[in-house]
C-alpha cells in the first residue's frame, strides 16, 4: 500500500459519503508503530493553517501540452485556481496494517501541531492519534 492506494480509497469515500462542507486534508500513510511528525512538511501545515484561517490561493498546475500528438491520461482541470478560506483542514492518518480493517484517523491540523509542540517524543503513535481525532472506517 501507498499513499497513492489511501488517496483513492479516500477519494472513494468522500464521494459515497458526501459531507455537507468543504474541507481540506493531507493525507499520511504509516507502516510501522508510529508517523514522524515531520512527515508533515512547513508548506504542508502552512497551506492547511491558512485554508483554515487566514486564506489559501492556490493554482492548479495546468497538464503539459505535447504539440503534434494526442494527450493521453491527462484528467480535464474542473477550474484555473481556488481561494480558501475558513474552511476545516486535516491531517488523515492511516497506520496500515495488512488483511486489517482500513481506519483513517481524521485530525485537525491544530490538534495535530499541538499534540507536536507537547509530545515527548518526535513522532505520533496510534493511539496517540486517536486521543485527538477521529476514526473513519474506510469499506472498500
Amino acid at each position: 500500500m501507498t499513499e497513492k492506494d489511501m488517496q483513492t480509497l479516500f477519494s472513494k469515500h468522500v464521494k459515497k459519503y458526501p459531507l455537507s462542507t468543504s474541507e481540506v486534508y493531507e493525507l499520511k500513510i504509516c507502516k510501522g508503530t508510529s508517523l514522524p511528525f515531520d512527515a508533515l512538511q512547513e508548506h504542508q501545515i502552512k497551506a492547511l493553517v491558512e485554508a483554515e484561517d487566514s486564506g489559501l490561493f492556490h493554482k492548479i498546475t495546468d497538464p503539459p501540452i505535447f504539440y503534434g500528438g494526442q494527450m493521453r491520461f491527462n484528467v480535464p482541470r474542473p477550474f484555473d485556481c481556488m481561494y480558501l478560506i475558513n474552511v476545516p483542514a486535516f491531517v488523515v492518518l492511516w497506520f496500515y496494517k495488512p488483511r486489517k480493517p482500513k481506519i483513517f484517523i481524521k485530525i485537525p491540523i491544530k490538534s495535530f501541531l499541538k499534540c507536536k509542540e507537547e509530545a515527548e517524543r518526535k513522532s505520533i503513535t496510534e493511539q496517540m492519534a486517536l486521543e485527538i481525532g477521529t476514526e473513519i472506517l474506510i469499506k472498500a
